[in-house]
This record gives structure tokens, sequence and C-alpha cells, in this order.
């Protein structure tokens, strides 16, 4: 029980008539009470029954008729109805069962009132403290705990921290925590591996180096059961427990051993690939650097014919040829080979002479096809020349220098069947007429490939390809286009039709063309032929004609040494034109216009 009291004015000495009298009469106004308040104090987690007084306020000097009024977070603010106040005796109560860890404490006011309600006096605070019980169990939060340490490490090593948490009143010895390790698996090799700082929670190795071996334990991973208990570790303290987890990391004390001090392999000679993988052993973690191997070739391979790589699956070396192998330069390669991790050893190993190993590797010999040289054979001939003529003789030559094989030759790709082979000699001659305009030559390269195959057994075959070059010979006329034409009978405009010339030719063998009438055919006196460009020229009328059709030969020549020319009848249908009508049924079975073979002939001239 705690006793408010609320004190009066100044005090007044006499009899109650001379003080009443004094109040009636006394000039001095009378002082504004003032309320002095306690803490109340309250243990957290009582039973029923409830409500409980926990308090009193008490006012000596309080007006009849006035009344206490409590108020504040616990009575008429969340969370309310807590605590409450007997407005008449002042008699402060408290209606459930308190938490500290919840609220520690309530900070209330008091006041006195009329009859109104009207505040006489106040509000004075008071406030509630609610008094800790040893009601929560240390709890670890932070988990899961895994530490690391080093194989070798000294002792004393720190590995990790465990802290635990306690919801009591970290003032009292209700959330004064102690640790202990309970239980440590595996127990070996020594079932006290670690200690922990029973106020810190740090955990450290308490073992010599030489028994924290990670490649001499049974398990590299240990697992401690941490206990926390609060009052100090005394026996009636609550516990809590958490698991730590302590792993012993490897350093690199092993340095990676060959299984044999000489491996073999076997090769043909032209292939490539792995052909040996090299085995080694390491005691180190297989999940780390220290295990890892790296394979060096340190000696034996001065062509680089050979590489090494670390199969990452099993740690082994795989021993490759990455350049054919000749079985007639060396049958016989020797390697020597050294391994080391990828992490560094420690200071006090070093690798020694099991960390190298020597390869021999026998190459086979395999029948190889002969080689032509050079390839591509290039040759450069006119086109047109005679048939049975000579372009050159081939040579292939076998890599099996050992084995004295013969050649033979024979035409395997002759696209236009121009080319004939000595199966002996290997000279190449044409069977027909080489033609530079021919859809086989592209780019006036004409292509052909030919083989040499071995006496061997089986025969082996080599190909080569034969790249003919042909010069153009003018051996195409040119022709003109287009062929047919339309006009008027009664046209303003005499102009037929532009004609243009094409040529199969390279130049200087084509262009520029000479268009011309072949005047022995056709009077002079009706047709005209007018120069453009190098390429065309402009067929015109000199008078007007009559509804027909007609035949113009048109003789077209190009420019090569000796020149070709060629005549092409040019078809012109003389129409009738009348009210926006062409007619040319009377003139023939041709139905062209005039103004359509013009524009498709200046078109064809815009795009030379």
């Amino acid at each position: 029980m705690a006793e408010l009291v609320i004190v009066g004015g100044k005090d007044i000495q006499g009899s109650m008539q001379d003080i009443f009298k004094f109040a009636r009469t006394s000039p001095v106004p009378r002082q504004k009470r003032s309320i002095v308040v306690s803490p109340i104090l309250i243990p957290e987690n009582q039973r029923q029954p409830f409500p409980r007084d926990v308090g009193k306020v008490v006012d000596s000097d309080r007006p009849e008729g006035s009344k206490f009024r409590l108020t504040g977070k616990g009575v008429d603010q969340e969370p309310k109805g807590i605590f409450r106040i007997n407005e008449n005796t002042g008699s402060v109560s408290v209606t459930r069962t308190l938490d500290r860890e919840a609220i520690a404490t309530y900070q209330l006011f008091v006041e006195t009132t009329d009859v109104n309600g009207r505040t006489l006096e106040g509000p004075v605070p008071l406030e509630v403290i609610v008094i800790d019980q040893n009601d929560n169990r240390p709890s670890f939060r932070e988990g899961p705990y895994v530490g690391h340490v080093m194989e070798g490490s000294p002792t004393g090593t720190t590995v990790m921290r465990m802290t635990a948490f306690d919801a009591d009143d970290p003032a009292t010895d209700n959330a004064l925590l102690r640790y202990n390790i309970r239980q440590q698996t595996p127990d070996k090799p020594s079932p006290n591996m670690f200690y922990i700082d029973p106020e810190k929670g740090d955990i450290v190795t308490v073992v010599s180096p030489a028994l924290l071996d990670r490649e001499t334990m049974e398990n590299p991973k240990y697992e401690l059961i941490i206990e926390a208990q609060d009052m100090v570790g005394q026996l009636y303290g609550l516990l809590g427990t958490a698991t730590a987890t302590i792993l012993i990391d490897d350093k690199n004390d092993h340095s990676p051993e060959f299984t044999k001090k000489e491996f073999q392999a076997t090769v043909e000679e032209g292939a490539v690939g792995v052909i040996v993988n090299l085995t080694v052993e390491d005691k180190d973690d297989p999940t780390t650097g220290a295990w890892r191997a790296a394979y060096t070739i340190i000696n034996g391979n001065p062509g680089q014919s050979f590489e090494i790589h670390t199969n990452p699956q099993n740690n082994e070396g795989m021993l490759s040829v990455v350049k054919p192998l000749d079985y007639e330069i060396s049958a016989f390669h020797t390697l020597l080979i050294k391994v080391e991790n990828e992490d560094p050893l420690v200071p006090d190993v070093s690798y020694g002479p099991s960390s190298t190993t020597t390869v021999h590797i026998t190459v086979l010999d395999v029948n190889e096809g002969p080689v032509f040289y050079p390839d591509p054979m290039m040759v450069t001939r006119q086109e047109n020349i005679s048939m049975g003529s000579v372009l050159l003789t081939v040579n292939a030559t076998d890599p099996d220098s050992l084995q004295h094989q013969t050649i033979r030759y024979s035409v395997y790709k002759d696209p236009a069947g121009w080319l004939d082979i000595n199966p002996i000699n290997g000279t190449v001659d044409t069977t027909a007429v080489l033609d530079r305009e021919s859809p086989f030559v592209h780019n006036s390269v004409y292509t052909a490939l030919f083989l040499a195959i071995d006496s061997g057994d089986p025969p082996a075959t080599g190909t080569g390809t034969l790249l003919i070059t042909l010069e153009d010979v003018n051996d195409n006329a040119p022709f003109i286009y287009p062929t047919a034409a339309e006009v008027c009978d009664d046209a303003k405009n005499l102009s037929v039709v532009i004609l243009g010339a094409s040529d199969k030719d390279l130049h200087p063998n084509t262009d520029p063309f000479k268009f011309e009438i072949y005047k022995q055919a056709v009077p002079d006196k009706v047709w005209k032929v007018s120069k453009i460009n190098n390429t065309h020229a402009l067929v015109s009328l000199l008078q007007n004609l009559n509804k027909a059709n007609y035949q113009l030969p048109i003789m077209v020549t190009d420019s090569g040494k000796p020149p070709m020319t060629n005549v092409t009848d040019l078809r012109v249908q003389v129409c009738s034109c009348k009210n926006s009508k062409v007619d040319c049924n009377a003139a023939g079975a041709l139905h062209f216009s005039l103004t359509s073979v013009l524009l498709i002939s200046l078109f064809s001239l815009a795009c030379l």
C-alpha cells in the first residue's frame, strides 16, 4: 500500500473559533493547494483476485463533496481499464495481471474535482512501476550459428561469439546470463575441443594445433549445444539452448602427388584430342583450391602440340594433342609434367618429386592422303583455246615417305566437262573449248577438283583445287532491244523507238556500239538512226507512213578487235491514232503503242 497525501494551505495556530474567525476576516488570500505523490510498485504476474488495492490518495484538506479522478494510459487511454480510483476514498486498484515485458511503467495523473467535474487540485503525476519477475528464458535469436577455424590454429583461437537475449529487466539478475557448452559432437579427438567464455559467449579452441588437423579427423564439422542461463548461472535460473556448428577449414598443407612416376599414351598421327588422363592424390579438402590441381608441361613440347587441362570433376589432368602429330617426323614424344595446387602451399610444406611425372607418347603410323602443292593451283588462259591444250601438270606428294607408295590422279569435279588428267603424271588438258561466258564460270574463274590416290591398303585420297582464270575473247556479237515498236500514221513526233545494245563479252570487246540501218535491204529516205550514247540510239522516221507492218534491219557492231556485228529486224507497226485510240489491227497482230515503247526505252536508258 502507498498513501498519497494532498497538503492544504499554511498551518494556522489557535482554537477552532479563532481559526474560522481568521478565515473570515484575514485579508491575506488563501495559498494554492499542492499535491505530493509517491510511485506505486506492483509485481508483474500477480494472480486473482482482482481488482486489488495497490495504493491510496489522501487529501487532508479536501472540500466536502469533492471527488478523486485518475487519468492516463491504463485508465482512460489504451490500454484502458487497468487502473481505477475510488472517487470518494482515493483508493487506487489494479484490475488485471501486469506484464513488465509488455509495459514496464505507467504514467498516471491524479486530481480532485468538484461536483460539476471541474478540477480543484492537480493534475499530479503518479508513476506506477511494474516489478520484474524472472519469467523469460534466454533465447538465441541470431541463428543459425556457424563458425570457421583454420586447421592447425594455435590454442586460444577465437572461433565465433554466441549471445542470447533475455526479455527480463536487464538491471536485475533475471537477465544476467552465463554461457556453457553442454555437449560436443563428435567427441574425437578430444571431448573438449572448445571452450566458451561464460560471460561474453566467445568460443575458442583449447586443444593443441596438432589435434586440430582436418585430415586426421573423422568429421571436420563439430556441433556444440550451447546453454545460456539467467540468474548469473545459478541452478534456479532459466535455461535457453542453441546449436553452434564449427567447421574446420582446410589449409594447403598437403601437396598433390602423381599416382605413377610414368604414364604411357598412344595416338594416331593426324589425330587430336585427349590421349591420357593423369591421376593425382591430395589429402586436402576437395572443395577448395588447396585440393584443385593445376598441371603444366615443363619439357618436351617445343611445337606446342600438346596441352593439359584439369578435369573439374575428378581433378585428373587431361593431356591432349592440339596439333596433329606426324609419324614421319617423330614417332615418339616424351613430356615432363608437374602438378601444383590453385592455392599456395603453407610455408612449411613444399612440392616434392612426386609432384612431377613423365609421359611417354607413341605415334602410330596412318596411311595419309597425298597432298597437292600448291593448293589451290591457279592458271590463266584465253577462252576458246583449242581442244587438247595442256593447262598444267599437277603435283601431289605422299606424306608417308617411308612407305614408298605410288600416286594416281583422276578428275573429281569438272562441272562443264572441259578437262582431263593423265592418271600417271598429272598433266591436265582440255577436252572442249573453254567459254568464259558459260554459266559454270563465275567472275571469269572456272573451278575444278582433282584427286590424288595412293597405293596404300586401304588407299588414301587427297583433293586439290584448280582455278582457271579465263581471259575474254571477242566471241559474242552484240544484240539490240527492243525488237518491236509502234508509231502513229499521223504522228507529229516522228521518233519511233530508243534502241539499246548489250554484249556478253567484257570491255574493250563491248561498247561503244555502232548502230546503223542495214542499207542493202531498206531505202535510206524513210528511216534514220541517231546515236544517243555508247550503248543507245534513236530510230526515227523522215516522213509519215501508211498503216502497215515494216521490217527494219538494224546492224549493231561492238568495239572488239576484230569487231563483231549482228543484224536484227526491228518490227515497226504504223497504227491509226484517232480520238486518243490506237488501232493497229490493219497493220498486223502486234498491239504496242508508240508511247509505251518510248517509255520502256527511256527507262532502260536511265538504268544504264
